[in-house]
């Protein structure tokens, strides 16, 4: 191989392209662009959400795209458009949906389908795009908008975060192509953490965000937009262009809300639907000595301005405690620590010591909730009477075992009142509105330092006791099980309930204020309007889901048809839209996932004391990339230059020691991962991070790697992960060995020089070279890794085991 520098007129920079970047003349990431039109009128808001994918490679290409969506918004309506066709989506049972999928693509006709994966994370697929070619995917949703304190909040998730992933990594292929293997505490764990992208990466997606806003006939006093940079035009508020997908898009409307019953009519003698507001009663709430137990989450993800946020939140809340209340601080990572032990007089001696405890608390290790929860559940115990047992979480809620922790925690914590106080600027709304809906109680969102006073005077009163308890409806002629879970009646938050109902044009609401009866008739308006029935399914569904998650599976068919029958996506379902028109030969020859952005406001996460490091990627390219020429004029045909690989991603500078990234392979307990997170493979084709640091791989000259002296025990989580892999592959794919070559050289170089690394690297190789036999060098990979590991070898002739059921039906 002749290796020929380049002049340095035809290797000019692009303009704020950072370092390590490539850029080609059709782009380097499927997904273009994101087209977000909201109308909104009083407290509903109905949604469009377009995706723009396009081909930039030479061959039929899958796109995979894992974001979020409001968790309480009703996804009814999926759609595609490519070259002129208009596909409408259909809804199915999850199944079914994705059998019609696969086969469209086996007899190469373009399709697309939705799924959900938690109430706020979805993923579309969208296969055989054509070389070049531009696809849309329009979803349609409607969501309430929840109203506190005289404001009523849109807000729109932009990213997702990477989660913390507990459990021991299963068996078997991934569910998903994310970062993350799948655990037995988070068996779809591959599906909902897509990779990260560099910070800066130079071509974001094209985001564009309009909010159209119809009072419905209150007074709007005030729009505010908390997060980023937007432009008023009439009642139109828009993102200015540049913003980036990195934080969530919260809008708030200031109007008075007032009690009110809607009525919408069915058709030919179906079951109408009907939406009650009833704002708080001017009542003074009875002061119930209080059991409190305060949990702070102090894991990696909460560095920074979260850190201090949740720190100075916490500490608020231990002030608003007297001293007939009792109380308990409890803060945690990957191990709990208490301020004292057991439950405290709330005296001045022991808040002050609770607040001592706080001030020393920092960010590390990793999010594992349910331990502090049980804690906290066994120091309110049975309860005492004349006591309110109250559990207050503060925290991110970056998970991805939230169907684990409703499982083994939620029975309990619906017997208290629970609190859930989320900080981040991508919080996790969906799995803290469940936990907080579980115990009747509040859950309150701050995005910024600049909202954390006005949040905490919220706070304060929610953590409060109620002003109605015991809450009952009567005079509609409901039907039996579909009225959304009541709850209670908090100071300036307006009660709110969904429902089906055959007759009835009054309902009268009764409950228990200050020791006393208290009761309320509320005379219905008819109103045309569609999305309420849409509104009310997708409420109906979360709380039959939740069951479902906490233990009741036999809700499974009554889920399914529920979502049939309205038109609503949930976990069960699926909108499939599948071509007519055969486009290509077959299924496609490329599949992308397409990374996300870095979440505003995120340290770059460091590795407690005793975390390792393996050499990994921020930011990964999608697996088996194929390879592709560089386009005139940019490099040309220079010699040496004729079969670059050009995956079009930002290759990472050197990496500090221990260093990382959020949700990427880079240290903690147990193991590389987000710190605390156990140990996880890297994307399939990553660059690593830190030297050698060329943007080119495998052709040019690449800087040496600085020598460090560590062990293979270093790296074993990472090679165990990359051998349990290559097991679970259908077939052997030579560019998949040719990329875990790079992988392992990366390794080795961190491990200041592995000779059997390095060994094993130089074999793979011979896999980007013609005639390569597939087969033999897949079971050498196999027999190595396993040599390495010091673990028995598996015949290469041995059965793959056995595919798991689907993901979302696992234990």
């Amino acid at each position: 191989m002749k290796i020929t520098s380049l002049e340095p007129a035809r290797c000019l920079p692009v303009p704020e392209a950072g370092f390590g970047a490539l850029l080609t003349e059709r782009g380097n990431l499927p997904l273009e662009s994101v087209d977000v039109a909201a109308d909104i009128s009083g407290l509903i808001a109905g949604v469009e959400v377009t995706q723009g994918f396009r081909n930039p490679y030479d061959v039929t290409l899958e796109a995979t795209y894992v974001f979020p969506l409001p968790d309480r918004a009703a996804v009814t309506g999926f759609r595609m458009e490519a070259d002129d066709r208009v596909i409408e989506g259909v809804l199915k049972e999850r199944a079914q949906a994705r059998a019609d999928y696969d086969r469209a693509l086996r007899e190469g006709r373009r399709a697309a389908i939705a799924e959900e994966d938690r109430p706020d994370v979805f993923t579309i697929r969208v296969g055989n795009i054509l070389p070049g070619e531009r696809v849309s995917v329009r979803l349609t949703l409607s969501q309430p908008l929840p109203y506190e304190d005289g404001a009523a909040t849109f807000r729109f998730p932009l990213v997702v975060a990477p989660r913390y992933i507990p459990g021991d990594p299963i068996d078997g292929p991934p569910a998903g192509g994310g970062v993350a293997p799948d655990t037995g505490a988070v068996p779809d764990a591959s599906r909902i953490t897509p990779p990260v992208l560099l910070p800066g990466f130079p071509h974001p997606v094209r985001l564009s965000l309009a909010a159209t806003v119809d009072a419905a006939g209150l007074e709007l006093r005030e729009l505010a937009s908390s997060l980023h940079v937007v432009e008023e035009e009439g009642n139109t508020v828009r993102l200015k262009p540049g913003e980036r997908l990195d934080r969530d898009f919260v809008l708030r409307l200031s109007f008075e809300a007032s009690t009110s019953l809607q009525l919408h009519r069915g058709s030919d003698g179906e079951a109408g639907t009907f939406a009650l507001t009833v704002v708080p009663p001017p009542l003074q709430a009875t002061r119930t000595p209080r059991d409190l137990v305060l949990l702070l989450d102090r894991s990696g993800s909460m560095g920074g301005w979260k850190m201090v946020a949740a720190r100075r939140a916490a500490a608020r809340i231990v002030d608003t405690l007297t001293p007939q209340d009792r109380f308990a601080v409890l803060t945690f990572d990957s191990v709990v620590e208490r301020a004292f032990e057991g439950l405290a007089e709330a005296s001045d001696r022991n808040r002050y010591r609770a607040v001592e405890h706080l001030a020393r608390v920092d960010a590390r290790g990793g999010t594992e909730l349910l331990e502090p929860l049980r804690q906290a559940v066994a120091l309110l115990g049975g309860g005492e009477a004349g006591r309110e047992r109250v559990v207050v979480l503060v925290t991110d809620g970056q998970v991805g075992n939230e169907d684990q922790i409703l499982e083994q925690a939620g029975g309990a914590l619906s017997a208290m009142r629970v609190h859930a106080v989320g900080i981040d600027r991508a919080v996790n709304a969906g799995f803290l509105g469940r936990l907080a809906g579980l115990g009747a109680g509040r859950c309150e969102l701050v995005e910024s330092e600049d909202r954390l006073d006005a949040a905490m005077e919220h706070i304060h009163r929610r953590i409060g006791a109620p002003l109605v308890t015991d809450l009952s409806l009567d005079g509609l002629d409901a039907e039996p099980d579909t009225v959304t879970h009541l709850g209670s009646i908090f100071p300036g938050v307006p009660l709110r309930v969904y429902g089906r109902c055959r007759e009835g044009s009054a309902v009268t609401v009764r409950g228990v204020a200050a020791g006393g009866p208290w009761e309320e008739r509320v005379e219905g308006v008819p109103v045309d309007a569609p999305a309420l029935r849409a509104v009310w399914a997708r409420a109906h569904l979360r709380e039959l889901e939740d069951r479902y998650a906490m233990g009741e599976h036999d809700l499974e068919p009554r889920i399914v048809r529920v979502s049939l029958d309205n038109g609503v996506l949930c976990r069960f379902t699926a909108y499939v839209a599948v071509d007519t028109r055969q486009v290509a030969g077959g299924e496609p020859e490329h599949h992308v996932i397409q990374p996300v952005e870095p979440p505003s406001g995120w340290d770059s996460p460091v590795p407690p004391a005793g975390g390792t490091f393996a050499a990994a990627a921020l930011m990964a390219m999608p697996p088996s990339a194929p390879r592709m020429r560089a386009p005139e004029p940019t490099l040309g045909a220079a010699e040496g230059f004729d079969d670059l690989d050009v995956p079009g991603f930002l290759t990472p500078g050197p990496a500090a020691p221990g260093g990382g990234g959020p949700g990427v392979p880079g240290g903690g307990p147990g193991g590389p991962g987000f710190p605390g997170r156990p140990p996880m493979p890297p994307p399939r084709a990553p660059f690593p991070a830190g030297p050698p640091a060329g943007g080119l791989r495998g052709r040019g000259k690449s800087r040496p790697a600085p020598r460090r002296t560590q062990g293979l025990e270093a790296v074993r989580p990472q090679l165990a992960a990359e051998l349990d892999r290559l097991r679970a592959l259908p077939a052997p794919d030579l560019a998949y060995l040719a990329d875990l070559g790079t992988r392992l050289a990366a390794l080795a170089a961190y491990l200041g020089g592995e000779e059997r690394l390095e060994a094993l690297a130089r074999d793979l190789e011979a896999a980007e070279r013609p005639g390569a036999d597939a087969r033999a060098l897949h079971d050498h990979a196999v027999a190595s890794l396993t040599a390495l590991l010091g673990s028995p070898p598996v015949p290469p002739d041995a059965p793959h085991p056995p595919r798991r059921g689907p993901f979302w039906k696992r234990s």
